[in-house]
């Protein structure tokens, strides 16, 4: 089988297409012919030496969808033939965050998707929504369960909230869709008018272009009538001083990427002083996956892909990633 590794060094062209043995799925097993992937920032960190791995080579990206060719010996809750996701976790199938439950994460601690057969154990996948393609359902188990859990796990968002997301990548763009089905109103910024008229299309209640408006904090809050119940937070470095602002007294900040660095100095007493629930996060169990495609299913929601590549093109895909173009998900579809 074919799989691309991140093998000469820790960089997009450090990436080689190889060719490995076919792995045979043991006791408690399931194989999984790949279909699709997709890219998350997390993914371009990683290939790039920034994602906390050391050893080469690797297969990257957590992201996927595929068909269940065989099972193991002792196999029941998953058959040939099933479609399904690969969970990020491997080791968090339901219960609280806790070191062990991080502990097997795919295209980091355990190799990634990237590749055409992967072996995994039954308990670590999970079937897709039937009404989505592959190329849909490679966008569920990381990007679209990470703004689940913000909202509905930690968050617990209702009808009548307001929600603010950052820019319109895979996280912000499935928040926009999950919080409109949860009856919420919900403010998206971004920096290109014309990704803000297609957030209006999918629902978006307000948008902010912050290049035009930079105090985008003061501006959401005056918005909300007093300040953001919740707000999606992508961006790091240069958008916390803003969340902060934006951020009602007892709201809830849910921090999740890193846009724009890693570090910020933070104004302290805005957090006291507004009560504030700063909760960071990174993707969720199986069982929350379970709660999420069931919603998906029963909604008939679609994630938003913006582009598709082929499996050969896989570099291109993390180009397109690195120069921040796209609006919502980026796929890679297997041959």
């Amino acid at each position: 089988m074919k799989a691309w590794q991140v093998a000469r060094d820790w960089s997009i062209e450090g990436m080689e297409l190889v060719d490995l043995p076919e792995p045979v799925p043991g006791p408690g097993q399931v194989a999984v012919r790949m279909k699709a992937a997709s890219l998350n920032y997390r993914d371009l960190l990683t290939v790039q030496g920034k994602g906390g791995v050391t050893r080469l080579p690797l297969i990257p990206f957590s992201d996927g969808a595929g068909e269940v060719t065989a099972v193991g010996e002792g196999v029941t809750r998953i058959a040939a033939g099933d479609r399904v996701c690969p969970m990020f976790f491997q080791s968090w199938i339901d219960g609280q965050v806790s070191a062990a439950s991080r502990r097997y994460a795919l295209g980091g601690t355990r190799p990634g998707v990237l590749q055409e057969v992967m072996v995994l154990d039954a308990e670590g996948v999970s079937r897709m929504p039937s009404h989505l393609s592959f190329r849909e359902a490679a966008a569920l188990p990381c990007a679209g369960l990470t703004a689940w859990r913000a909202l509905f796990e930690e968050a617990r968002v209702k009808p009548g909230d307001t929600v603010l997301v950052q820019g319109t990548g895979g996280v912000s763009i499935f928040a926009l869709q999950f919080a409109k089905l949860a009856g919420a109103s919900v403010i998206v910024t971004s920096s290109s008018d014309e990704k803000l008229e297609r957030a209006r299309a999918l629902g978006a209640d307000h948008t902010i272009n912050y290049r035009s408006v930079p105090e985008w904090g003061k501006a959401a809050a005056e918005w909300s009538g007093g300040g953001v119940d919740h707000i999606v937070e992508v961006g790091g470095k240069d958008t916390l001083a803003q969340s902060l602002e934006a951020a009602r007294v007892g709201g809830t900040i849910l921090v999740i990427g890193v846009l724009t660095g890693f570090s910020q100095q933070i104004a302290i007493p805005s957090l006291f002083a507004k009560n504030l629930h700063v909760i960071g996060l990174s993707v969720g169990s199986r069982r929350m996956f379970e709660d999420m495609t069931a919603a998906v299913e029963r909604n008939g929601m679609k994630p938003v892909i913006d582009r598709v590549f082929s499996f050969d093109a896989v570099t291109d895909a993390l180009r397109l990633m690195q120069q921040g173009g796209h609006f919502g998900k980026i796929v890679v579809e297997f041959a």
